[in-house]
């Protein structure tokens, strides 16, 4: 998953210890000094700290796997307070007939997608994604263009963003979806590219893309992805309810068992 932008400007946020890497590094410390301390009362002999130093310098692989363990509980409760949010205030993810949207208006299940054409995660899955469409014609898959890996005078997120729109008021935003997440090096000359090959007429597509209508589209989009305190892309929600993983399989399984439900 990429990771949203951090509103604060870099040269103006000072960086501490517990940050980044170090952060990490420093919570993985923390708990196996705990789990030292828990586990001190019950130990026989001399140097206990120095023998649990020395078994995890042997066995460096349980610092991986608690770490892992760390990211996963994170992960878990990130999502929580997702839902918990999404659940407070459907309109977040209420139906909105702007955004590019595949299968039946009444589908039981509905898929929806907050990504970014540049980002890596988004990109890998992008071929799985149209797959499922594929392979569940009854479920509605939503899409949700949320730029947000520009930065300073680079803008492509929301130049392929607004391309992508206006293919789709054009009837194409299937294919362009597609060749825009297959293009590994994605630039304005791409996107343009790419709209020209799908059949998109260029002159018509550079005036939706200036209108105000796709900069509100996209400003509410970016309201609704800070509302429900989204932290990267893609971000996958099945009936309302975001995944935990952003693998298509564990996808597929979300929507089956949505189905079954």
């Amino acid at each position: 998953m990429t990771d949203a932008p951090d509103p604060t400007s870099e040269t103006s946020r000072p960086e501490g210890f517990f940050s980044g890497p170090r952060a990490s590094m420093a919570a993985l410390a923390v708990s196996v000094f705990a789990l030292g301390l828990a586990a001190a009362p019950y130990a026989a002999g001399g140097d206990f700290n120095g023998r649990v130093r020395a078994y995890l310098l042997e066995n460096p692989e349980i610092l991986q796997e608690v770490s892992l363990a760390l990211q996963t509980k994170e992960g878990r409760a990130r999502t929580e307070a997702i839902n918990q949010r999404a659940a407070a205030s459907p309109a977040l993810l209420a139906a909105d007939t702007r955004d590019p949207s595949f299968g039946p208006t009444d589908a039981r299940v509905t898929v929806i997608e907050f990504f970014d054409f540049r980002c890596p995660g988004c990109k890998s899955t992008a071929p799985d994604v149209l797959r499922l469409i594929q392979a569940h014609p009854d479920v509605r898959f939503v899409f949700k263009d949320w730029p947000i890996l520009d930065r300073g005078a680079d803008d492509t997120s929301h130049y392929a963003a607004r391309a992508a729109q206006a293919a789709h008021r054009q009837g194409k935003y299937l294919p362009v979806f597609q060749a825009l997440m297959a293009e590994p090096a994605l630039n304005k000359a791409a996107v343009d590219r790419i709209l020209a090959a799908n059949g998109v007429a260029l002159p018509a597509a550079r005036t939706t893309m200036a209108s105000p209508e796709i900069a509100r589209h996209l400003a509410d989009i970016q309201l609704s992805a800070a509302g429900l305190g989204l932290e990267g892309t893609p971000t996958f929600f099945v009936n309302g309810r975001a995944t935990t993983s952003i693998q298509p399989a564990d996808l597929d399984r979300a929507i089956r068992a949505a189905k079954a439900g």
